[in-house]
């Protein structure tokens, strides 16, 4: 991460060392690799395991073991868990209390966005102490008004944990919305206001971070967005099945390429079942994001 004065890392008022600065530690010690644990049907049927519970556990776990101490985060696909009902949510909260056991920070990608008494809900299960979904960060969705996000924002800043606001994304329908405005973009408003939520965060890094996928080419200097004034963590999906390479990484973040966390999924996890072969794709992905 790039050197700043230092500082406690730590959330006003809560006496806990912040994600920012555990997720800035953990890329400076590991690199700057978020391995996605999707258990996607045709990959456990890849893996020749059955689409039911026991599949979706098998999976999970091995890619966790795998990875676990080369990664600095891990991001369950929440949904692909959610799909096989109650036991599948078991099975989640399972990989997410191992994963702490592990020492490999996580991200739920929940994508989770709502108003009021529900999105304080929604913080309570993914970013509450005493909720067995609790993870170290979750994603969430803006697009009821970035302030329909303060129970999370503010729940998170009081446990240590953190979350990632989707600001830029890949998909085609994505520009429909976040790019409207041009200069005064969407994504530029949100980016904006995640950077303003960092102020209250120490250190080099804060707690709330962006969503920005991979392969957005050219989109971040055509909406003029800084990302290096976020002074938080850049969550960017899309790394090998997707199709970006971490030399596309360095090209379309720039300046703030020390705080991108490049993601990948499906490149990795086709590796598997050998943990071998998940860790040697692991450590490919790596090499390339350190310029190796």
């Amino acid at each position: 991460m790039p050197e700043q004065a230092p500082a406690t890392g730590h959330v006003p008022g809560a006496g806990r060392e912040s994600f920012g600065s555990r997720l800035g530690a953990a890329m400076a010690a590991r690199g700057p690799l978020c391995v996605g644990i999707d258990p996607h049907p045709a990959l456990l049927k890849g893996w020749g395991l059955e689409d039911d519970v026991d599949g979706l556990r098998r999976f999970s776990l091995t890619a966790l073991e795998a990875v676990a101490s080369l990664a600095a985060a891990v991001k369950p696909q929440v949904a692909l868990y959610e799909r096989h009902g109650s036991a599948g949510m078991a099975v989640l909260e399972e990989v997410l209390a191992t994963a702490r056991d592990e020492s490999v920070l996580t991200i739920a990608d929940a994508k989770r966005g709502d108003i009021g008494s529900t999105m304080a809900a929604y913080a309570d299960a993914w970013l509450g102490d005493e909720s067995p979904l609790a993870a170290d960060s979750v994603t969430l969705s803006p697009y009821l008004g970035f302030e329909s996000l303060r129970p999370a924002l503010d729940l998170a800043a009081e446990t240590g944990r953190g979350v990632f606001v989707l600001a830029l994304t890949s998909n085609p329908e994505g520009a429909s919305v976040q790019h409207v405005g041009g200069n005064d973009s969407v994504a530029r408003r949100i980016a904006a206001a995640a950077a303003a939520e960092n102020s209250r965060y120490a250190g080099s890094l804060g707690s709330v971070g962006l969503v920005v996928g991979a392969t957005v080419g050219s989109a971040l200097m055509d909406l003029g967005l800084d990302l290096a004034a976020l002074r938080g963590p850049i969550l960017a999906p899309g790394l090998g099945a997707q199709g970006a390479t971490p030399a596309d990484l360095r090209a379309t973040f720039g300046r703030a390429y020390p705080f991108v966390l490049g993601t990948s999924s499906r490149d990795i996890l086709a590796a598997g079942p050998d943990i071998r072969g998940l860790r040697e794709a692991a450590l490919g992905t790596l090499d390339g994001l350190r310029g190796q």
